[in-house]
């Protein structure tokens, strides 16, 4: 029975799932892994097949997987109240519940919370935001808006060409090409060219704010910024980065987006990271993975009092705003969201993290030993590992050869999930691993690289 359930299954995969970032040169022959069951920081698959889960889903499963809690929390609101639409005056217990508590959790004035289902909605919905806010300044000139070179922010319109990385627009069309301008990555391994962290950063923060002047500060109205890049690579920027690009934005009335859809909840060992460990605090902050441990979508855009006060006067005579999705605040998503939170409380997991993340950057400094291995960076449970064909000239492996695809096959052979993306894997497990499944991830990894070694070189 469970061989025929695998081949209609795959089957059924195969000829009508469209998934995200699939490889259609290879898709149609070998299908779909089919993943059954989950527990704690276990996936299993159709096979049988126990694995741990390094990379926590998608960034998002920060509680664990199965957690019983949830799952009461989600039915319980789902026999109350399953649905019933927020437009205008109405709204839900739980909607209602969450935005007081994340505005309680978040730092500075950041009090006021857009309910969207992801976090591509989340920062499409900032954009429109940013811009309407403007208009109501009566500066309607400030429309564009400056992300960075290997920025991750979404796969919708908007949100795909905020996006930097290169990979991801091959074939596609871009909107707003005069809307949406790039700088440069804040990669201290392969951008550095030789500057010490300070130099480093004084050259990106001098390149925003020339891009600025370039377009012109009339023009330009918001940056957006991950804390940490997650998609991008796991990069972290010099010390002073963030908070002094914040400066640039306050000096030429810019708002800065912080995209935390992967570093919020807890990841980094904070709620929010902006503040906590990179020093400002943002004018609108994005939600999303984190917020429900990936059980139910949600998303959210998180505005301060100052954008709030502005948007929130009628646009003219019996004006409303009019933006919004049928699932804004959904019931039941932030019935999960609640609860996820409430775990996060009960077991002190980012005290646990503050403790388990060192262990976890500290123990993967071992893949250095590999002459293929060209840098090993993160911070707390995001870790990022670059694979290179050349230590000197930090030159990676042609695309052809899939590096990372390589260790992930061996990885996957030894029971580890992680993530490969071109020359880089990426881990990001749940925030409940104990410090001896840190050290698993890592063991497997470099056995995997050790394995890939000379595949990769011949």
């Amino acid at each position: 029975m469970r061989n025929f359930e695998h081949a209609a299954v795959w089957e059924a995969d195969r000829d009508h799932f469209i998934h995200p970032y699939a490889d259609f040169a290879n898709f149609k022959a070998e299908g779909s892994q089919i993943i059954t069951e989950a527990n704690g920081v276990h996936i299993l698959d159709s096979t049988g097949r126990k694995y741990l889960d390094g990379i926590a889903g998608l960034w998002c499963v920060n509680v664990g997987h199965g957690r019983e809690e949830i799952a009461n929390a989600v039915s319980s609101q789902i026999m109350k109240m399953q649905y019933y639409n927020p437009f205008g005056h109405s709204t839900n217990v739980p909607a209602a519940i969450l935005a007081r508590e994340l505005a309680s959790l978040t730092p500075g004035t950041l009090n006021h919370v857009f309910y969207s289902t992801g976090g591509s909605t989340a920062n499409d919905a900032a954009i429109r935001i940013v811009h309407y806010y403007f208009n109501q300044l009566g500066k309607p000139n400030k429309k564009k808006i400056i992300s960075r070179i290997d920025g991750y922010h979404g796969a919708t319109y908007v949100a795909a060409n905020l996006t930097g990385i290169h990979a991801t627009k091959i074939g596609f069309d871009a909107i707003g090409r005069d809307l949406i301008h790039h700088v440069s990555a804040a990669d201290t391994y392969r951008g550095g060219d030789g500057r010490s962290d300070e130099e480093y950063c004084d050259f990106l923060v001098d390149e925003f704010e020339r891009r600025i002047l370039q377009l012109g500060p009339d023009n330009v109205a918001a940056f957006i910024a991950e804390p940490i890049m997650g998609a991008g690579g796991v990069l972290v920027a010099p010390q002073g980065y963030h908070s002094r690009m914040h400066q640039i934005c306050k000096k030429y009335d810019m708002l800065y987006i912080a995209d935390e859809v992967v570093t919020a909840f807890g990841r980094l060992g904070e709620w929010f990271s902006s503040e906590a460990l990179f020093g400002h605090v943002p004018d609108i902050l994005i939600l999303a993975k984190g917020i429900t441990s990936g059980y139910i979508p949600l998303g959210a855009t998180i505005l301060s009092d100052a954008v709030h006060d502005v948007i929130s006067q009628p646009q003219c005579v019996d004006g409303v705003f009019t933006m919004g999705f049928t699932y804004s605040g959904h019931p039941v998503a932030c019935a999960a969201a609640l609860e996820t939170i409430d775990i996060m409380k009960r077991e002190n997991m980012l005290d646990h993290v503050r403790n388990v993340g060192p262990h976890l950057q500290a123990y993967a400094k071992k893949l250095l030993r590999h002459e293929i291995v060209g840098d090993v960076r993160g911070s707390h449970l995001m870790l990022g590992i670059d694979l290179v064909s050349n230590r000197q000239n930090k030159e990676g492996f042609p695309a052809s050869s899939h590096a990372a695809d390589v260790v992930f096959a061996r990885c996957k052979e030894n029971g580890v999930i992680i993530r490969p993306i071109g020359n880089r894997i990426v881990v990001s497990p749940p925030l409940i691993l104990s410090k001896t499944d840190c050290e698993t991830i890592v063991d497997v990894l470099d056995d995997a690289i050790s394995a890939a070694t000379q595949t990769l070189q011949n």
